[in-house]
């Protein structure tokens, strides 16, 4: 019975053309935590990404990369703070594969801290929580890093 069925299997596979055997493109997903306000652990990120996205493009292939900011990382995305305003405006030009979300936790926190509503950069995507975000990304079968 086992050689009937494995003997069927092979027909089955030899009627399909070799092109259609072939396993669609991996879908390429990465998250990239930001909960530092620190310029140069920023730019490392944006390096990252550049990286990847050139990397895929390459190959042609496509990836999907989003960064998730919260606590101090926030300032990345600050209008008023960020020390790498025009690299990240640059990236939504050029870059339409990267998204950005916003932790609306520390957002309420900071608008509390500084008695002011708190200035983005763009209209980012704004979550819940950033953490609870970068889970459910994870949880998704997306690729985390944090540099």
């Amino acid at each position: 019975m086992t050689r009937l069925l494995f003997a069927i299997a092979a027909l089955v596979l030899a009627a399909v053309p070799a092109s259609a055997q072939q396993k669609a493109p991996r879908e390429h997903r990465l998250v990239i935590q930001v909960n530092d306000n620190d310029a140069a652990r920023m730019n490392l990120a944006l390096n990252n990404a550049a990286n990847v996205a050139q990397h895929y493009a390459s190959k042609g292939e496509e990836v999907q990369i989003e960064f998730v900011a919260y606590g101090p990382g926030l300032h990345m995305l600050r209008d008023d703070t960020s020390p790498v305003k025009q690299r990240i405006l640059s990236f939504q030009k050029g870059m339409p594969s990267v998204s950005f979300s916003v932790c609306g936790n520390t957002m309420d926190n900071m608008k509390k801290a500084e008695g002011k509503d708190i200035p983005l950069i763009s209209q980012f995507r704004i979550v819940p929580a950033g953490v609870t975000r970068i889970m459910e990304l994870q949880e998704e079968g997306w690729s985390y890093i944090r540099p």
